[in-house]
C-alpha cells in the first residue's frame, strides 16, 4: 500500500515522501496516528501546496544536524565508573548513559539513534559510538571510559607485585639426592673403621686377653 508521509517517520522517510508499506501497518498504526496520508490525487495536491514549507523544514533540520554533529565530535566524552583490577566495570555504559552525559553538555539526542558497540560497554577503554542524526547525517562520538577508583586499583596491583612469594616444598628429587649423600658419608666412615693398623691392634689385644685367661 502506498502512503504519503505526513511527517518524518523512522525507517520510512521524511515528510512528503511517498512510501510503500504493509496495509495492516498503515491501517492499524500509521493512518490512525496521522503519520501518513493515503496516496491519492487529492492528498498529493495537498502535499505539493506545502512543498515549499516542507523543504524549508528539511533544510533547517539538516542545519541543526550538522551543528549537533560538530558538537558531538568536538571532544571525547569522558565517563568515570567504578572498575575492578582487571578493568571490568561494576555496571555498564549504555545508550541511556550516553544520552544523559550528552544532555549534561547541552546536546539533545534520542536514545534510539545511539548505537553503542555490543549494546553496552563493560570495560574501561576508548570506544567509538555511532549516532544517527537527520537523514543520512551521522556523528561518531569518542567515548573514554575511565576507572573512578584508579588509585585504589594501582595500589592493589602494587601490593600484589611486592607480596613475598610463598615458601615451596623441597622437590622430591632434591630430597632423594640428599639422602644418597648422607648414605655415602656413612659408608665412608665405615671404611675408615676398617683401617689395617687398627685391625692389627685389635687382634693383639684379643690375643693378650686369651693368654691371661689360660694362665
Amino acid at each position: 500500500m502506498k502512503v504519503i508521509l505526513n511527517t518524518d517517520v523512522a525507517n520510512l522517510g521524511e515528510e512528503g515522501d511517498i512510501c510503500t508499506v504493509a496495509p495492516g501497518y498503515a491501517r492499524n498504526y500509521l493512518l490512525p496516528q496521522g503519520l501518513v496520508l493515503e496516496d491519492n490525487a487529492r492528498n498529493r495536491a495537498a502535499i505539493e501546496e506545502r512543498r515549499a514549507e516542507i523543504e524549508a523544514r528539511k533544510n533547517e533540520k539538516r542545519r541543526q544536524a550538522a551543528s549537533i554533529k560538530e558538537q558531538i565530535e568536538s571532544e571525547p566524552l569522558a565517563i568515570r565508573m567504578t572498575a575492578g583490577t582487571n578493568g571490568k566495570l561494576f555496571g555498564s555504559v549504555s545508550a541511556a548513559t550516553i544520552v544523559e552525559q550528552l544532555a549534561a553538555r547541552g546536546i539533545e539526542v534520542e536514545r534510539k539513534k545511539i548505537e553503542v558497540p555490543e549494546n553496552t560497554i563493560k570495560t574501561i577503554g576508548n570506544f567509538k559510538v555511532r549516532i544517527r542524526l537527520y537523514g543520512d547525517e551521522e556523528a561518531t562520538l569518542a567515548v573514554a571510559v575511565e576507572a573512578s577508583n584508579a588509585r585504589e586499583i594501582e595500589a592493589e596491583k602494587a601490593k600484589a607485585e611486592t607480596a613475598e612469594p610463598a615458601e615451596t616444598e623441597e622437590p622430591a628429587e632434591a630430597s632423594a639426592d640428599a639422602e644418597t649423600a648422607d648414605t655415602a658419608e656413612a659408608e665412608g666412615e665405615g671404611d675408615e673403621a676398617l683401617d689395617p693398623e687398627v685391625m692389627a691392634m685389635q687382634a693383639a689385644a684379643e690375643d693378650a686377653e686369651a693368654t691371661e685367661d689360660e694362665e
